[in-house]
């Protein structure tokens, strides 16, 4: 290799021929234009991967942090909810936190938010707002996602019955012992007058690839705390907070997102007719991960709510 570069850098003797330079051929137009496009889906699938993976698991780490916080603020003030309506006398909004969740057997402890959908799961666990609140006489019902955003309830099948779970909320601390681990149609009692349950419902199946639902059941042990009056009904909830359910509600983000996306993908094709195109690619790609992850976390949000 020393010897081939001492040999071009040796002068060129006089009357020696000097074999021209071979020109450079342009890149047809369509080439250049399908090779970026297979670009850009390369970083949507990237972003994808790494949203239902890394990225996902950092964003639920981050809400649970700044939510606890938020959460114990409410706790000590006594603002905290207790039902479907505020201290202020309002709907509790859905992705507030309301209760913090703790199962010592699978070393869980999350905060809780009001609400199912999958944006809101993305957080952490989400109360189902058509049931009791935990603590509370009747059915309390808390979704969980089985893989993605840190894969929150992906144990919840491992429980055994006597296992012991609390919920913090509002009212106080409240205790539960898990009595069944059960599927999608298998038979469950009713809750009986002035008693109390949780239900911690999954995906159940292959991470990523979910093909029904698991239930833990678990009866409450501590003294059941009064139920304020509700507001509305199953009849008044969305779509997406079903069980399995997509939040087509994500679509408008996801679209504007998506537009952002394509600007940039057509701000980088026209600075590539005066610049190199690895310059414009060093240049843009930084540019193009941030509307490309939104894209991905939106598009994700229209899978199952328990994935």
């Amino acid at each position: 290799m020393i010897q081939a570069l001492l040999e071009r850098t040796k002068p060129v003797a006089r009357g020696a021929r000097v074999r021209p330079a071979r020109p450079v051929r342009p890149v047809p137009q369509g080439v250049a234009m399908v090779s970026s496009a297979l670009t850009v889906v390369t970083l949507l699938l990237g972003c994808l991967l790494a949203e239902a993976t890394v990225i996902g698991d950092v964003r639920h780490a981050r809400a649970q942090k700044l939510t606890y916080e938020q959460l114990r603020t409410d706790l000590a003030k006594g603002e905290a909810p207790i039902g479907q309506m505020d201290a202020n006398g309002e709907v509790t909004v859905p992705g507030r936190p309301v209760a913090v969740l703790t199962i010592p057997a699978i070393n869980l402890r999350e905060v809780v938010f009001e609400g199912t959908t999958a944006g809101v799961l993305a957080d952490g666990p989400g109360h189902r707002r058509d049931t009791a609140f935990p603590g509370q006489a009747g059915a309390a019902l808390i979704f969980g996602r089985q893989a993605m955003y840190g894969g929150v309830f992906s144990r919840i099948h491992d429980l055994r019955r006597g296992d012991e779970i609390k919920v913090a909320t509002g009212q106080g601390s409240h205790a539960y012992k898990v009595s069944d681990v059960r599927h999608a149609g298998e038979r469950v009692l009713p809750v009986a007058a002035g008693k109390a349950r949780l239900v911690l419902a999954t995906a159940a199946g292959r991470p990523f690839l979910p093909e029904a639902v698991v239930y833990v059941d678990a009866v409450q042990v501590s003294q059941v705390v009064p139920s304020p009056e509700r507001a509305f009904g199953t009849a008044a909830l969305a779509d997406g907070e079903g069980l399995m359910k997509g939040d087509t509600g994500t679509l408008l983000p996801l679209l504007l997102w998506a537009q952002l996306l394509l600007l940039v993908v057509a701000a980088a094709a026209w600075i590539g007719t005066t610049w190199g195109r690895w310059q414009v690619w060093i240049v843009t790609v930084p540019v193009l991960t941030l509307p490309a992850l939104q894209v991905a976390h939106y598009s994700l949000q229209l899978l199952p709510n328990l994935t």
